[in-house]
Formats: structure tokens, sequence, C-alpha cells
């Protein structure tokens, strides 16, 4: 029998994000996804397990660990892996570095999420945080809108901003959040917060916020005011709701009710919600369920001609 491929990200080449945006919104325009996420937890560690089947693509389970402490230790936080499974035989066809899948699924989950509610003429996508999700929001935002021509980074530790602003010539960074969300269309949050770190009352009208660090049901990024102020999507209700803090607390709380939900990537891909004024503040919480790393993954196995 032959070995598994194992695909990493030297074997799949760079992102193309267009063709990734694309191809998650044409997903969402199928048929239904079968999911189910697994929280094992140590502490402050996680083993988080998620499966998907999708009838016709296939299915797939990633499974990683996150390990804060490892950044210390100058180590990666979170690692893991993928394995793809054929959806008419059954058969495993490929393992791939999670960090790969994550990577480009995480960031056109956002993109596609900013396509379809950010206004046409965003030009300023400020990015709260420096890690690897920022870098590939760096890359994926202006290649899917083109109309974005400035990037700002804001991270409470500057100096990690400036670093990885530095690999970027068009890339700025804040010294002051409030200062930068009063120029910002588009802002995106990508940190390990447990705690709120971006104030509703300091968004301007028509700002497009993308959600995205929170992951586990203890994590936001957002204050209720966010929420309170913005029409609420998201790219999976299975996803967001009932298993991330982000919307959970403030849902268990009474500051929002689930109806606030405006939507999910079927309807606004579909056509049947969205944004309705430029005016509006569209709040998006990016859940990356399963379904959307099996997308991913196949679009990588069409890439690397598995």
């Amino acid at each position: 029998m032959a070995s598994l491929p194992y695909i990493t990200a030297a074997e799949a080449g760079p992102c193309d994000w267009p063709r990734l945006v694309d191809a998650l919104a044409e997903g969402h325009r199928g048929g239904a996804f079968e999911i189910s996420d697994q929280f094992l937890h140590r502490r402050d560690d996680v083993m988080l397990s998620r499966a998907a089947w999708i009838d016709g693509q296939g299915v797939g389970v990633k499974s990683v660990t996150v390990f804060p402490g490892n950044v210390a230790q100058d180590r990666p936080s979170v690692q893991g892996a993928m394995i793809v499974f054929d959806d008419v035989t059954g058969a495993p066809r490929a393992l791939i570095d999670s960090a790969l899948i994550t990577k480009w699924k995480t960031a056109a989950d956002s993109v596609l999420g900013g396509r379809l509610l950010a206004r046409p003429d965003a030009r300023n996508l400020l990015i709260i945080g420096a890690g690897s999700v920022a870098a590939s929001l760096i890359e994926a935002y202006p290649a899917v809108l083109p109309n974005i021509d400035k990037i700002t980074l804001w991270n409470r530790t500057t100096a990690k901003a400036q670093s990885l602003a530095d690999q970027y010539p068009h890339v700025e960074v804040a010294q002051d959040l409030q200062t930068a969300l009063a120029d910002a269309d588009i802002v995106s949050t990508a940190t390990m917060s447990n705690t709120p770190i971006l104030a509703g009352a300091m968004l301007r009208a028509g700002t497009h916020v993308d959600l995205i660090g929170a992951f586990t049901a203890t994590m936001r990024e957002a204050d209720d005011e966010v929420l309170r102020r913005g029409r609420i999507f998201v790219d999976s209700y299975e996803t967001t709701l009932d298993h991330i803090g982000e919307l959970m607390i403030p849902l268990a709380a009474g500051t929002i009710v689930r109806s606030d939900v405006q939507g999910d990537f079927r309807a606004m891909v579909a056509g049947t919600a969205g944004r309705q004024n430029a005016d509006e503040i569209t709040v998006f919480k990016n859940g990356g369920g399963a379904h959307l790393d099996l997308m991913t993954a196949n679009l990588i196995l069409t890439l690397c001609v598995i």
C-alpha cells in the first residue's frame, strides 16, 4: 500500500486567495454539511478536533493542540494535522499540515466575510494582533478587496507589530488604538485574548468588524457595545452561537438574543442577508468550522494534483 501523502506549505506553494475565497463561497451553494467539534482541556492547554462531511466533497478531520506556554520557549503554540478521506470510497487521500490549512482557511473565511459585508469603497484595514493570522490577513485582504490601499497594525506590544510590518513595505504601525479606529473601514481582530480588546464606543459608522481570535467558550475580543451597535453575522450558526464565548457569553447574559444574528455564509452568499446601508456597523464572527477546513483542503489537493 502506498504511503499517505503528507502536504506542507512547501508542496502547496503560495495561496491563490481569490480562488480560495471563491471556493468557500461556492461551497455554501451546495449541499448541507455535517460537522462535529471536540475540545479537551488541561489548564490553559487545549486539544481541538474538528470533523466535517460534505456530500460530494469528502470527509476531513483536523486535530490541533494549542499550548500557549510554548511561545515563551520559542515553539509554535498551535500544532497538528488534517486527514482527508475520499467521498466515494472512504479511503484516506492525504495528510495535510494543519498550519497550512488554518493559514489559508482562517484568512479566506474572514475575507469572504469582508467581501460580503464591508462597504464597497472600504480602503483602510486595521488589524489588531501581530501573529501568523495577521500576516495572512495582510496578504489576503488586498488580494480579494483591491480597493484596500492602507493597512495598519496595532498590537499591545508595539515592537511585535513593527517586526511584522517591516516585512511588508505598505503596512504601518499604530501607536494608539483609538486613533487607528477613527480611520478604519475594516477592523480585523486576530488575538488570543480572553477579555474584550475592541470597544464598540470607538467604532465609527460604516465600519466592518471581523472577529477572528476567540475560539473557546471563554474567549472574547469584542465588548458588549460592539454587538449592540452592529448587525451581527457568522460564517456558520453551528460553530459559533453555542461554542464560542464571543457570542455565547452575551447571549447567556441577555445582551443579545439569537435573532440578532442576521445570517450566515449560506444566506449571505445567496443574497438573502447582508449590509443594508453604508452607515451601519457590520460584525462578522469567524468561527472557522471544519467544513471550511475541508473546502480548503480540497483546493490544496487540487493545486497539488493529488
